[in-house]
């Protein structure tokens, strides 16, 4: 194992990393004044560190020069950084793409996805200062694609375990054994056992197990799970914060009323159409101030009725139930 992928471990171990949403307008238009407050409001809030352009932030969709001015605005922070990289767009989406549908063979750029357009986002990454990498998964050589991100930027990785693109056991095996994977992050939404194979793997390699089940936070840190990167962090970050306190802490029910507390949340924002969480987590950062209005939209998700604003409100406690 790498020094750099050492020294990551260790610093993420029993932190809370906010998957922090990148505020938009409808038209997609992002102001970086309003990214700035919203990621200090974030850390000011509870997270111990951020994850930035990964699926909450809609990394893929964004453009290189706002990538970057969002990366320098989380660096300035002081906080430990970690940037989304890799995922096409239809990626992002859960699309998989077979080489009968892209044409490709393995080994090439189309069939290793995501990976070649990583490399440079890893370098950029690493140039402006960010303390690792979350590597989107994609189609192909997924070894080979860690591999060629790490010797194109040198920065430590953080694999990661999609429920739209599960990483197979030996080739999460093989990941975990890369010098430079300072852990995984695993968000398979309700494969308990996929989870606890994934921590247990982890553990077993000496790399961070990193939870990014919203919907098994309380349980998955029962497996095993050293630190938390979720998209839930996004707004009302103190709900999950305190369970990561109660966790730490020796008071059971205390532990079960913060549990039970995010499950409620997670409930109303992480629900079918599954990929309109992140318009459901703006509405929340709306709702207590760490964004206007106007740019609390995901033009790249689905629509959502108007109805299910209310029922996000309700569950955060903003509306009377």
């Amino acid at each position: 194992m790498d020094i750099s992928a050492q020294v990551l471990r260790d610093r993420l171990r029993g932190t809370l990393l906010a998957a922090a949403a990148t505020p938009m307008t409808e038209s997609g238009e992002v102001d970086l004044g309003v990214v700035s407050r919203y990621l200090a409001g974030l850390v000011e809030d509870g997270a111990d560190g951020l994850a930035v352009l990964a699926h909450t932030g809609r990394g893929p969709y964004l453009t290189p020069d706002v990538r970057a001015a969002v990366i320098e605005r989380a660096v300035a922070l002081g906080v430990p950084v970690i940037v989304g990289i890799g995922g096409s767009p239809e990626q992002s989406r859960g699309v998989a793409g077979s080489p009968e549908q892209t044409g490709g063979v393995a080994g090439s750029p189309e069939q290793t996805g995501g990976f070649a357009q990583a490399e440079e986002q890893a370098r950029v990454a690493a140039r402006l200062g960010a303390d690792g990498v979350l590597v989107f998964p994609a189609e192909g050589d997924r070894l080979g694609g860690h591999e060629a991100i790490w010797q194109a930027a040198g920065i430590p990785m953080i694999a990661f375990d999609l429920y739209t693109r599960p990483c197979p056991p030996e080739t999460m095996r093989d990941l975990l054994r890369h010098p430079g994977v300072a852990g995984i992050k695993t968000a398979l939404l309700s494969d308990a056992m996929g989870c606890q194979r994934a921590i247990t793997l982890a553990r077993q390699a000496g790399r961070l197990a990193i939870t990014g089940e919203d919907r098994m936070f309380g349980p998955s840190l029962l497996w095993g799970a050293e630190a938390a990167l979720v998209g839930l962090a996004a707004a009302s970050v103190s709900v999950t914060a305190a369970v990561m306190a109660a966790y730490r802490g020796s008071d059971l029910r205390a532990f079960d009323a913060a549990s039970g507390r995010l499950d409620r949340l997670a409930t109303a924002t992480f629900t079918e159409p599954m990929e309109g969480y992140v318009q459901r987590m703006l509405w929340l950062a709306a709702a207590e101030g760490r964004i206007p209005e106007s740019h609390a939209h995901d033009p790249y998700g689905p629509s959502l009725p108007e109805q299910e604003r209310a029922a996000v409100a309700r569950a955060a406690g903003y509306l009377a139930t």
